[in-house]
């Protein structure tokens, strides 16, 4: 059965087309992945899916419940950290705990018990006295979680939650949510780290309010078309630059100090690849086909978009 259910659901801003027809679903007790970069319309999907915002057109359901009709229904069903959650750096840990619970309506019995598990669960037990103001960025996203989770939901909502944070925090962060989902919580994150997005049940791949694809992360990787070459350089950059310019129909990209070729001929590429380097005095270190990550696939798909619309448009 699915938690959470997308028809059609759209969203315009005057002009602005910010969600462009989704329709999909997310299992119960699974965590989705919304993922796409700055502007692709995560928030504005996650804020029409927690009753926030009223859709354009379309509909969605969350446990059952529309969620226009039954936006304050599903407000008590869920749980949602935006990516400026109002925690009130004045008050510290436990009494930030205390206020949200007040208004979920927690009631007063037992919720000592409840926020001292919440507490040691997400690994804040040591600071409950301490400030929020005073807190990292990975220990304030830890309370924002701690907070939308006082009242028990049985869906959350995560937008960009791990966004400005370092890697270990990020990686705590995930591990206190494969707990969740253990506990049959479904989890709904949007974010644009793609290799973060690799530890989620499914993925969502969203552009321009537009989801691409859908699935899981290995069968994402089968979207690939073609064989993905992993080019090592001395000056990685000019070598992508270069590479651009000779193989113009190939999907190239630069990961730090690597660049990313998509080949239907591997073979043939790969002599491209090295005469195009040797020409441009960029020293080759090596050449290898390599497993495509997400974020290969996701500008695989965007390359494929549109280049069928400038096709058509031709």
């Amino acid at each position: 059965m699915n938690a959470v259910e997308l028809a059609g659901l759209t969203r315009r801003f005057g002009d602005t087309l910010a969600v462009d027809r989704l329709t999909f679903g997310i299992a119960e007790g699974e965590i989705f992945a919304l993922v796409g970069p700055d502007g692709a319309g995560k928030t504005t999907t996650l804020r029409m899916l927690t009753g926030i915002l009223t859709p354009t057109s379309g509909r969605a359901t969350v446990l059952g419940l529309d969620t226009v009709r039954d936006a304050e229904a599903i407000k008590e069903q869920i749980g949602y950290m935006s990516q400026r959650f109002g925690l009130y750096p004045d008050l510290r840990v436990e009494e930030n705990l205390h206020f949200y619970a007040d208004i979920y309506g927690v009631p007063k019995r037992g919720r000592d018990e409840k926020i001292d598990r919440l507490l040691a669960f997400s690994n804040m037990q040591p600071f409950k006295k301490r400030l929020a103001g005073n807190l990292s960025g990975g220990m304030k996203q830890k309370l924002g979680l701690a907070c939308a989770l006082i009242h028990t939901p049985r869906v959350l909502f995560l937008d960009e939650p791990t966004n400005g944070v370092d890697p270990v925090s990020r990686r705590d962060f995930w591990r206190i949510l494969y707990q969740l989902l253990k506990d049959g919580v479904t989890i709904v994150v949007s974010t644009a780290y793609l290799d973060e997005a690799e530890r989620a049940t499914r993925v969502g791949l969203l552009h321009q309010g537009r989801l691409l694809a859908a699935d899981t992360p290995k069968r994402l990787k089968r979207l690939i078309d073609g064989t993905l070459l992993e080019v090592r350089a001395d000056r990685p950059r000019l070598a992508a630059a270069a590479l651009r310019r000779a193989l113009p129909a190939h999907a190239v990209s630069l990961f730090g100090e690597r660049v990313h070729v998509v080949s239907r001929q591997p073979d043939e590429t790969g002599t491209t690849i090295a005469a195009t380097l040797a020409g441009e005095g960029i020293r080759l270190a090596s050449l290898a086909a390599a497993e495509p990550s997400l974020e290969d696939v996701f500008i695989a798909v965007i390359g494929a978009q549109e280049g069928s619309t400038h096709a058509q448009l031709d």
